[in-house]
């Protein structure tokens, strides 16, 4: 008897220390009350970035056989269907076209690079009549680690991903998770920057993180009441183990005592 009111003044603590009110966390969007003074939305341009892959396209509505557009577009066969080349920037933030050559393109737009293309088609020779040059980042990929669903890397179907929709994709974030902290991580011409964004803020949309580039990382920090559970967790399985040993202790001295 005296035994067992032992261990029940052991356990008891126990179970008040494993018994704290959980902390509140805040939600998607929580500060946002309704939709008055809307704002325009501004999709960036994205910058081209090294290791980048490029599908691009010449068009030129010119019927002369000279400069039609058929050979600076280089078409070839992938399983029957006709696909446009892809073109690798390279560590140089080059990319080497098969007809125009060696042309630089990490830290440009599309718009820019399309731009420099179609100003060697014209310039200082007409090589093409009125090209249009089209051109899309194919391997837009990011990566998101952390408190979510599905950690790893997410490949957008285009070239537009806001960080709600990388959540999204990844599951979303789990309980635990700090939704109000999200760490991006960015490399932007040759420079690696790191920056928060809160997901239950009203100015999420404003953040320079909200639209994510291509290769950016995202990282999704556990809650300090994750860290007390699981320190508390820790904590509660060595006064198991402990009581376990010294139940099986008193258990063996009352039976040695009786014989």
């Amino acid at each position: 008897m005296k035994f067992n009111r032992i261990v029940f003044l052991l356990v008891l603590p126990l179970y008040f220390f494993s018994c704290k009110p959980v902390q509140k966390l805040p939600n998607y969007l929580e500060n946002v009350n309704d939709t008055t003074g809307k704002g325009g939305v501004k999709i960036p341009d994205l910058k081209i970035q090294k290791n980048d892959e490029l599908s691009i396209q010449i068009v030129s509505l010119s019927l002369d056989p000279e400069k039609i557009d058929v050979p600076y577009n280089f078409p070839f066969s992938v399983s029957g269907n006709s696909a446009m080349p892809v073109y690798s920037v390279d560590n140089n933030g080059n990319i080497t076209h098969h007809r125009l050559g060696v042309i630089h393109a990490a830290g440009l737009t599309k718009n820019e690079l399309a731009a420099e293309i179609k100003k060697r088609l014209t310039e200082p020779v007409e090589l093409l009549k009125d090209p249009t040059v089209i051109i899309r980042i194919t391997n837009f990929r990011v990566t998101i680690l952390g408190q979510v669903g599905r950690e790893g890397e997410i490949k957008a179907p285009g070239e537009r991903l806001t960080i709600f929709e990388a959540v999204g994709l990844a599951g979303g974030i789990t309980d635990y998770g700090k939704k109000n902290n999200l760490k991006v991580v960015r490399e932007s011409n040759g420079t690696r920057e790191t920056g928060y964004i809160d997901l239950s803020s009203k100015d999420v949309f404003e953040s320079p993180y909200y639209y994510l580039t291509q290769n950016d990382m995202i990282f999704v920090e556990a809650t300090n009441q994750q860290l007390k559970e699981a320190e508390q967790l820790k904590t509660m399985q060595k006064v198991s183990f402990a009581l376990s040993l010294v139940t099986v202790a008193a258990t063996l001295a009352t039976i040695f005592i009786r014989n």
